[in-house]
Order: structure tokens, then C-alpha cells, then sequence
């Protein structure tokens, strides 16, 4: 399995069969300027929540693409009446596809589309595939709703958390989330995007590797086995 990292919270994951992509913000982001967004494909697009740092490229790429949206109703919804197909679900709800099963699962921030219509629930992903399980958290505060995660079964290969502070999680509290849902594997997301999110990598990394897990800070382009 394949992870792509195109900035912010944006990557792509590979199976090997399906090439499912996360929050699709690339072009607005001026550090992603040298990925090239009509070399991306896609079968599915899944959305953690309406933020336009989240959702900026989803129009163009499933246009383009074909790719099928995986978010809550809401968004499903709104991109729908625009004729981009999806598949809508909720906190607590799950969903079998080609690629394997989906669960919904709490994440704690705001969500609004940018043209300002509501935006529904924000969400993180456990995702379940033949080769790995990993969990995206999506943009969110450190919660106790992340311990359910192991006792629901998910043995996590890996997971992607949010590690910028200000908007989300910092690395204190995602040190604190990688212990909640018991996996040393960790990828790091939305930071140093913006002045707010801005963090010390070498710092972050000692924070994680103090409670004997790893954090893996990729640059813009880069793709690494998981």
C-alpha cells in the first residue's frame, strides 16, 4: 500500500486495486505548487468535512476523474446536486466498497462549505482494506471517542492525525491520540501550511519518539510504503 503526500491534509492512499484520496486542497495551496493536480487519479474521494482546505480541488478531480465521494450526508449531498456521485454516511455508520469498509467516527471542529452552506458533522475515517487498517482523524481535538477505536477490534497498521495546533490537535495532544488509539505508526498532517499551523519537525519528532512511537513528516510529493 502506497501513501502520497500532496500537503496540508490532501494524500492519497493506493491499494493496489483502488486510489483513495483525502481532502482534496492542492492548488489554492501555494506549497503544493509544483504537484501537478491533472496527473491525480482517483476512484474515490473521501471527505473529512466542508472546509475549503479540505474540499477546494473535490469538483475539479471528480469531474475529471469519475471518482465517487465517501462523506457525510451533507456533503454528499451538496456535491450531488452539482452531479458528482457519492455515498453518504454518518457518525457511528459504516459501509462495505471494492476496496474494503469504511466507519465514520467522531472527530470534535466545525464544518461549513465555502460558499457557506452547512456542512454537516466533521468526521475521521478507519478505514479497513485485505492488505492494512488505518485511521484518518480528519481536523480535530484531541477526544476520548478515539479509545473506541481499539476496543471496537481496529488493530491499526498506521494513521494520520493532524499535528499543527491552533485549528486542531497539536503534537502533545496527537502524542496523547497515537496512546488512545494504540498505534506507534503515525503520519502527520495539516501543518506548516499557514503561519498558524507552523511547527518545529525536529521537536515533534522527539515528542513522538519519547513515548516509543514514529512520526513520519513527509514533504510535499513524497510517497512512502505503509
Amino acid at each position: 500500500m502506497k501513501f502520497t503526500y500532496y500537503g496540508h491534509s490532501c494524500f492519497l492512499i493506493d491499494t493496489g486495486t483502488h486510489k483513495l484520496l483525502f481532502d482534496p486542497f492542492i492548488t489554492p495551496n501555494d506549497k503544493a505548487s509544483e504537484i501537478n493536480i491533472e496527473a491525480i487519479e482517483a476512484d474515490y474521494i473521501l471527505v473529512s468535512h466542508g472546509h475549503e482546505d479540505h474540499v477546494a480541488d473535490l469538483e475539479g478531480l471528480a469531474n475529471r476523474t469519475g471518482a465517487s465521494i465517501i462523506s457525510n450526508f451533507e456533503i454528499v449531498s451538496y456535491f450531488g446536486a452539482k452531479g458528482i456521485d457519492g455515498h453518504p454516511m454518518n457518525h457511528g455508520g459504516s459501509a462495505s466498497f471494492p476496496f474494503g469498509r469504511v466507519k465514520m467516527v467522531n472527530a470534535i471542529h466545525s464544518s461549513v462549505l465555502p460558499d457557506g452552506t452547512y456542512g454537516g458533522n466533521p468526521a475521521g475515517f478507519v478505514v479497513q482494506t485485505k492488505e492494512r487498517c488505518f485511521y484518518y482523524a480528519g481536523d480535530t481535538a484531541l477526544t476520548y471517542d478515539m479509545k473506541l477505536i481499539p476496543e471496537m477490534g481496529f488493530d491499526l497498521d498506521f494513521a494520520i492525525l493532524p499535528i499543527g495546533d491552533n485549528f486542531t490537535m497539536g503534537p502533545d495532544e496527537a502524542v496523547k491520540a497515537a496512546e488512545f488509539i494504540q498505534c506507534n505508526n503515525i503520519i502527520g498532517v495539516h501543518f506548516d501550511t499557514f503561519g498558524y499551523i507552523e511547527i518545529d519537525h525536529s521537536a515533534a519528532r522527539r515528542q513522538f519518539e519519547n513515548q516509543g512511537n514514529q512520526l513520519h513528516l513527509l514533504e510535499i510529493g513524497q510517497s512512502v510504503q505503509v
